[in-house]
């Protein structure tokens, strides 16, 4: 099947992106107020980019009434946010953040999320995540009307003891179960894992050069 972008609808384009670019993995992003009211939005338009300067992306579209999402006004208006990593454990009140709450109305309050003050920026962080990482805006690209990029730079990092080495800082895989994002309803599990070797061209070039010997 051969699809031609150019003649796709937005509608089209977003079903083949959502469906076929899995697993994503799931920004849980906070935000707060001017008056104090904690935000809280799922981001599966997301990712890390780069390590200097440590740069992670958001990508933002309207709401289903075609308003700005309060996440990203949120962004913009005080040019701080925090994302958190989701486990199994914390996937239903994810889930639950996704609902398309009225502006002022707390996600994180109905979702019954206990809240910790963060160390730089004024928004909280979710008490229970396994990581979160206090960001501020780095660039704001706007490709498109209706479309929203965020580069934010993590400035500190809030770990779970119980995932990570404090002196290799290796990641305990079986102890740290995050979920991957599908399309529509559906998410995944990452404990299904498997190994390869590195990648050695010396050693493929040798084996190649012993294969012609024989």
């Amino acid at each position: 099947m051969e699809i031609d972008f150019a003649a796709a609808s937005e509608a089209q384009r977003y079903k083949l992106l959502a469906g076929l670019v899995v697993p994503r993995p799931i920004a849980l992003v906070t935000t707060r107020s001017p008056e104090g009211v904690d935000n809280a939005a799922p981001i599966s338009f997301f990712n890390a980019l780069s390590e200097e300067p440590a740069l992670i992306v958001l990508s933002f579209g309207a709401n289903r009434a075609g308003r700005i999402k309060d996440s990203e006004r949120l962004i913009r208006e005080t040019g701080e946010f925090v994302v958190h990593l989701v486990d199994e454990a914390m996937a239903p009140e994810m889930h639950f953040c996704s609902a398309d709450f009225p502006p002022g109305e707390s996600e994180v309050d109905a979702a019954g999320l206990a809240m910790l003050p963060c160390r730089v920026v004024k928004a909280r962080r979710i008490a229970r995540a396994p990581v979160a990482m206090e960001c501020r805006v780095h660039t704001l690209i706007e490709p498109a009307p209706g479309r929203t990029i965020v580069l934010g730079e993590v400035l500190w990092m809030h770990v779970s003891d119980a995932i990570i080495d404090p002196v290799t800082l290796r990641v305990d895989r079986e102890a740290y179960r995050t979920v991957g994002r599908l399309e529509g309803r559906s998410y995944m599990r990452t404990r299904d894992r498997f190994e390869l070797p590195i990648a050695d061209y010396q050693a493929w070039r040798a084996s190649q050069q012993a294969a012609g010997e024989d």
